[in-house]
């Protein structure tokens, strides 16, 4: 099989293809080929050396993936070499040969593309986590999106329109028009505009009722800040730390001496919650994740949800993928294709 391994941290260059052998289904496990390979920022963050759960270099990341069941393990009796599934890995999805727990497999919609199909698990469960299952989105609530062109911004947007919540989305300008054609309600360009100023004249200075933050350091004071009573703020990222092609250390600790401190009394007083999400953390967690990915597909096999996909990459083009999302070019998700 061929695989995408990080032998060393640095730019988006040091992205190798490697062959290796064959996986093989284990009791309980399936065997998928890989028709499509999601990358999200923790990848980049890998490659960098500023992501402390990625395995030891060097080594093969990758959360997800779409493609044809090859073969199953014993016990397993629901699937079938043929299915079209999508999968969850925790590190070695860069595969045009994957193993996973059955667990952590669910049938792919039939009118799903195999890119789309690959653009579902991370995006939308880390999505849904916070705006469904734990921040209870409802239609009367305004919720703040950052990078809201990205893939879980683009997931994010969409669970809210469906329960006919209002967006305010953070983005660079040249991606306005296709944000407003999504659905988003209001446009902040982060790069010319003060999106705590826009978002206090836009909420007519009441605030936002859920803001949705992956950029890390004083971002999530600014966040917390622009909270109305009872809302919540969720961290599941920081993406601001990876600014430049090259990790720089001293922008990471900076980054991390920015990060606001909440006192329990403070929070208790201002009414406000804090929510720290990270889906690899809850691997686990895998029979709680599975309903949700279900109703997750449910509602992309109604129509609600449509997985957006920018560009697919082949493996051999993986530099160029990692660089595109780093030059923050994408509008949704960008896959990698055997």
């Amino acid at each position: 099989m061929k695989q995408i391994w990080i032998p060393k941290h640095g730019a988006s260059g040091v992205l190798e293809v490697r062959e290796a052998p064959d996986p093989t289904p284990g009791p309980g496990e399936v065997a998928v080929e890989v028709k499509a390979a999601g990358i999200n920022f923790a990848d980049l963050l890998a490659r960098m050396g500023l992501y402390p759960d990625a395995p030891p270099l060097p080594c093969v990341v990758g959360y997800e993936g779409s493609g044809l069941v090859t073969s199953v393990g014993d016990g397993v009796d629901d699937l079938s070499p043929g299915d079209r599934v999508i999968a969850m890995t925790r590190f070695g999805g860069y595969a045009d040969r994957i193993v996973a727990p059955r667990a952590q497999i669910v049938p792919m919609p039939e009118h799903l593309s195999f890119e789309a199909g690959a653009a579902v698990p991370v995006n939308y469960l880390t999505a849904w986590l916070m705006l469904r299952e734990l921040g209870n989105v409802q239609p009367h609530h305004t919720v703040l999106l950052h990078a809201a062109a990205g893939g879980v911004g683009q997931a994010a947007l969409q669970i809210c329109k469906d329960v006919g919540a209002t967006v305010i989305g953070t983005a660079s300008g040249g991606k306005h028009e296709r944000l407003r054609e999504a659905g988003c309600d209001h446009c902040i360009d982060y790069r010319t505009e003060d999106y705590a100023e826009q978002t206090r004249r836009i909420t007519n200075g009441r605030g936002v009722d859920i803001v949705l933050d992956a950029l890390g350091g004083k971002s999530f004071r600014t966040g917390y800040e622009l909270l109305r009573p009872m809302g919540r703020l969720f961290m599941f990222g920081v993406s601001s730390f990876a600014a430049g092609n090259k990790r720089s250390l001293l922008r990471a600790a900076m980054g991390l001496a920015q990060m606001p401190r909440f006192a329990p009394v403070g929070l208790m007083n201002d009414n406000r919650g804090v929510f720290g999400v990270n889906l690899g953390h809850l691997w686990e967690e895998i029979d709680r994740l599975q309903p949700m990915l279900q109703a997750i597909a449910a509602r992309i096999e109604a129509g609600a949800f449509a997985p957006v996909v920018d560009r697919s990459f082949s493996f051999d083009e993986a530099a160029q993928a990692h660089q595109y999302i780093q030059d923050r070019k994408n509008f949704g998700k960008v896959v990698l294709c055997p």
